[in-house]
């Protein structure tokens, strides 16, 4: 049952990231060989990090055929859209990335948790299987990695890693309710633009070279008067 389980929550995030990618792809202008590539990238990213830290073979990737074959149909399929179909998915672009991430954060943590590996290993198999792929999409595009940045969202993929650590959600259906609350607090956190505590050295910087500025101005002039 938790292979059937695995297959669901790979296909629903291989779509929405798939998907997610050409679009970014397409944003940037790329060709149709960039809009594979970062969406592919987009979508198999954060599972192929995972497999990587938890011990999994890299090479089950091509394993995935049907997988492979998915994101490819999704992103030619988005690549053909009419332009105003596109601008309605961007639209509603935070709840497909929403459903990816929950999706893929739960997988990740199946999986962990399936290999025996403890509570760590599995938050941070639910969070880099949620956000990894995300993150490489938005360095290749020459973007700031929004998943670190924007609202909170991170988070709900190493909460979604907990519970299934933790062991409160096993059966199916509790796995399917799982994937709902993560969607739900996801688009909260969007709707109501929460967001974790922050630093920003930006402001002190500047203030600090205006300062400095002023001061050696007023030095200079003050040597001026002198002579």
């Amino acid at each position: 049952m938790n292979m059937d389980i695995f297959s669901v929550f790979s296909l629903i995030g291989t779509i929405a990231f798939a998907v997610s990618g050409a679009v970014v792809a397409m944003e940037e202008e790329y060709d149709i060989l960039g809009v594979y590539v970062l969406g592919l990238v987009t979508a198999f990213g954060g599972g192929v990090v995972r497999n990587l830290l938890i011990g999994m073979p890299v090479t089950t990737l091509w394993s995935q055929g049907y997988l492979l074959k998915t994101a490819i149909i999704a992103m030619t399929i988005a690549f053909m859209l009419p332009v105003r179909w596109i601008l309605r998915w961007r639209r509603s672009e935070a709840f497909f990335d929403a459903i990816g991430l929950s999706a893929f954060a739960i997988q990740g943590a199946l999986y962990a948790t399936e290999m025996g590996h403890p509570l760590s290993a599995v938050l941070v198999a639910a969070m880099l299987t949620g956000i990894g792929g995300g993150i490489i999409r938005d360095v290749l595009a020459g973007r700031k990695p929004l998943v670190l940045k924007d609202e909170i969202y991170a988070v709900w993929a190493m909460l979604a890693g907990l519970a299934v650590g933790m062991g409160w959600f096993r059966t199916p259906m509790e796995l399917l309710l799982l994937f709902g609350l993560v969607i739900l607090f996801r688009m909260l956190s969007v709707y109501f633009k929460w967001k974790l505590p922050r630093r920003s050295l930006k402001g002190a910087f500047a203030a600090s070279a205006a300062a400095s500025q002023k001061k050696k101005q007023k030095l200079l002039g003050k040597e001026e008067n002198e002579r």
